[in-house]
């Protein structure tokens, strides 16, 4: 086999390149079909001592030089952990609340709650309810998921470690679809169906957490910086938290900047790049600056993007993500991880050959535009790529526009003057007929998300009512929730009868409408 070649990962791990060509020489041998599953296990034994999870992390890197895929070894990722089996040894890690793998770890913890609930419950008589509460604990691990693909996977790719978000990626997507299908059968009461999987869906999610801590953050604690990790835990806030109470901040005791937001970081970053480029001696957001129409401050830039009702995310030539908007309405979950980032590490592998073939087609020429549109949670999802082109028509990245047009879509006929009014005449009609008992119109039928947009205090109001509201607590299941929730679906969650809510609420409306 040819001597191992550097790669940049080297620059950040220090190894024993005779101990990593031994052990790529066996596997190797085995995943050419050269050397049986038991007789790879044997010479793996006699070869070393003990493998570190950081020199299982540099071998699998270095697969693809000699014609491994990534494909090849996500399928054989059980295999390949076999040979190690005994072998392969964890430092436990201890690190303080707060730190990023630490909060990975007590998420691990608390799935691991979840499956040996269900193990037990597989024991006793089926009962749907119970079945149902715990599916929906395990749909957290959603949020686990993202918060690896968009703060840490980024993290370790600009470290040369790209084998988590190539191999990872598409196994968290297969634990993710079983999930959901575990789920169909539970609602659509196909119990035989449902109970069958079962112990395949606690084994993958249970292999997931024992590749996670055995390889994927004891490699991220060599790996990363201390910096890396406090720019981390500014962005994992936005994409929430699975299982587990929010985690106190990590900070570098060190830095002057600790106390600064992470919009204060963005228009400060590109406060420095105009002055650069000098635009004003002393450019802040203050700064006038001359856009295509009009003259906007930095600040100005910065709202309107954030208040814009659909999402942009911005792709340059050289296929690195180099800008997100950040409003509250995201129909996927962002964060500050993916900028500077190649696009291709952004998406599940088996939509990578989509992403770059709309990337050639726009590239060359060929094509402008590309469309797609999906149902998810009851949303109709609009997409459009755009190519982006410069005034002599050379390519400059691509432009991703997406939004929720549920709504739009069930628009009808004409509305060509301003309805406040209509709507408010039409509440109080409702209240004098009784068809509808409060001044506000609130009714069984009221949408959730609508409801905490006008008073935003019901939020921590539910939260205080009662433990079964939680969940709206978690950004990515209110944001899924908020569009299609009826207080009538809440209470039955919650566990309460419908018009005594709509009282509860009415009243701690008035309430904070006194004082």
């Amino acid at each position: 086999m040819k001597k191992i070649e550097k790669i940049q990962m080297g620059e950040f791990l220090q190894f024993d390149e005779n101990k990593i060509q031994n052990i790529m020489e066996i596997k190797l041998n085995f995943l050419k079909g050269e050397i049986s599953l038991e007789h790879a296990k044997k010479k793996m034994k006699e070869s070393v001592d003990h493998v570190t999870a950081q020199e299982f992390a540099i071998c699998e890197q270095y697969l693809q030089q000699y014609g491994i895929t990534d494909d090849e070894l996500s399928e054989r990722m059980e295999e390949i952990l076999e040979i190690f089996e005994g072998i392969l040894v964890t430092n436990k890690l201890q690190l303080t609340l707060g730190h990023p793998i630490r909060t990975y770890l007590d998420e691990v913890v608390a799935i691991r709650e979840v499956l040996g609930e269900m193990r037990n419950m597989l024991n006793q008589k089926f009962i749907k309810n119970q079945w149902t509460e715990h599916y929906d604990k395990l749909s957290e691990i959603n949020i686990h998921f993202a918060r690896k693909q968009n703060q840490l996977f980024p993290a370790l790719e600009k470290k040369g470690f790209d084998k988590p978000s190539k191999v990872m990626w598409t196994l968290e997507n297969n634990i993710k679809d079983i999930i959901k299908k575990a789920k169909e059968y539970l609602e659509s009461n196909l119990v035989n169906e449902f109970l069958d999987i079962q112990n395949e869906v606690i084994e993958m999610v249970e292999d997931m957490m024992v590749k996670e801590e055995e390889i994927l953050y004891p490699t991220s604690m060599d790996l990363l910086t201390n910096e890396d990790f406090v720019d981390m835990r500014k962005g994992d806030d936005e994409i929430g938290y699975c299982l587990i109470p929010d985690p106190p901040p990590y900070q570098n005791e060190n830095s002057k900047e600790k106390n600064m937001s992470s919009s204060e970081d963005l228009l400060n970053d590109l406060a420095q790049v105009l002055r650069k480029h000098g635009v004003g001696t002393n450019s802040s957001r203050e700064d006038i600056l001359d856009v295509s129409q009009g003259k906007l401050t930095l600040e100005q830039i910065n709202l309107i993007f954030k208040h814009l009702q659909v999402d942009l995310s911005y792709v340059d030539e050289n296929e690195m993500v180099k800008f997100y908007s950040d409003t509250k309405h995201r129909v996927f979950p962002r964060s500050a991880g993916v900028i500077g980032r190649e696009v291709q590490n952004c998406h599940p592998r088996e939509s990578v050959d989509t992403v770059e073939e709309i990337i050639r087609a726009f590239r060359e020429g060929e094509q402008d535009e590309a469309e797609f549109w999906l149902e998810i949670g009851g949303k109709f999802i609009y997409i459009i790529y755009n190519a982006v082109r410069d005034d002599t028509g050379k390519f400059r990245g691509v432009l991703e526009m997406m939004q929720d047009v549920t709504k739009i879509r069930s628009l009808k006929g004409s509305q060509r003057l301003l309805s406040w009014n209509e709507q408010q005449e039409s509440i109080q009609k409702k209240v004098r007929d009784k068809e509808i008992y409060n001044e506000y119109g609130i009714t069984k039928d009221t949408i959730i998300g609508d409801l905490i947009k006008e008073y935003p205090f019901i939020k921590e109001y539910l939260l205080n009512l009662s433990p079964k509201f939680k969940k709206i607590k978690n950004p990515i299941i209110f944001k899924t929730m908020s569009s299609m929730a009826t207080l009538e679906m809440i209470s039955e969650r919650g566990g309460l009868d419908c018009q005594d809510l709509i009282n509860k609420i009415v009243g701690e409306i008035n309430t904070k409408s006194k004082s």
